[in-house]
C-alpha cells in the first residue's frame, strides 16, 4: 500500500492535504459547533483547544503518522478528514478525525468525503479500511453502518477523552473484497443527491 497525499475531489466536496492556507477556513468551521467537541470527541478542536491541536495534526502528517485533509464545499473549508496510521505493510489504514461544521451534515458531504477517501485508499493497495466511533455518537455509528461498513466489536472503556469521560469505542471496517459493493452503494446515494427530480 502506498498511501500518499492527494486532492480528490467529486461533483460535491473537494478534499485537499491540509495546510496552512486551511487554517482559519478550519478554524471557524470548528467553532460553527463547540458543544460536539464537548461531548463526541476524544479532543477538542474549538476556541484555545484550536492550535495545540492543529500543531499536532501538522507534526503528525510531518512524520507520515496522519494524511489530514480539508473538507472544501463551494470554496469554504467546511471539515476536516483523516487518513490515521496508515500501515503499508499490512495494507490497513483508518478514516477518522473527521469533522463536519452543522451545515455540511445530512447531506451529501459525508458519503461524498468518504467514497473518495475510501477509493483513494483502495486504489493505493489497501486491503482493510477501519472506521472507529465513541459508542454515544448514534448518529455517526449509524452513518458507518450506512456506508456498509461492518461492525467487528466494542472496545470497552477505550479511551479517555480530553474532558475526562471514559469512552467505549465501535470498531467497523470495509475489506478491498466488500469495496465494489460498498462503492456501488455509495454512487447510487450520491446520484440521488445529483437528481434534481
Amino acid at each position: 500500500m502506498q498511501l500518499e497525499p492527494a486532492v480528490l475531489e467529486d461533483a460535491f466536496v473537494r478534499l485537499e492535504p491540509l495546510s496552512p492556507a486551511h487554517r482559519e477556513g478550519l478554524r471557524a468551521a470548528c467553532a460553527a459547533d463547540t458543544e460536539i467537541w464537548a461531548s463526541l470527541y476524544p479532543f477538542s478542536m474549538a476556541g484555545e483547544h484550536f492550535d495545540p491541536r492543529w500543531a499536532q495534526l501538522m507534526a503528525d502528517a510531518g512524520r507520515g503518522a496522519t494524511l489530514p485533509l480539508a473538507v472544501i464545499v463551494g470554496g469554504e473549508v467546511v471539515g476536516i478528514s483523516c487518513f490515521l496510521a496508515p500501515d503499508p505493510l499490512n495494507g490497513a489504514t483508518e478514516i477518522g478525525s473527521t469533522y463536519y461544521r452543522p451545515d455540511a451534515r445530512g447531506g451529501p458531504v459525508n458519503p461524498a468525503v468518504k467514497r473518495l477517501m475510501l477509493a483513494h485508499a483502495f486504489a493505493a493497495g489497501a486491503r482493510r479500511v477501519q472506521l472507529k466511533v465513541d459508542a454515544l455518537n448514534a448518529r455517526s455509528r449509524a452513518a458507518v453502518l450506512k456506508l456498509g461498513a461492518v461492525q467487528e466489536g466494542v472496545l470497552r472503556q477505550d479511551r479517555v477523552t480530553w474532558t475526562g469521560r471514559v469512552r467505549d469505542t465501535v470498531y467497523f471496517s470495509i475489506l478491498a473484497a466488500e469495496w465494489p459493493g460498498v462503492r456501488a452503494r455509495l454512487d447510487a446515494r450520491l446520484e440521488g443527491f445529483a437528481d434534481p427530480s
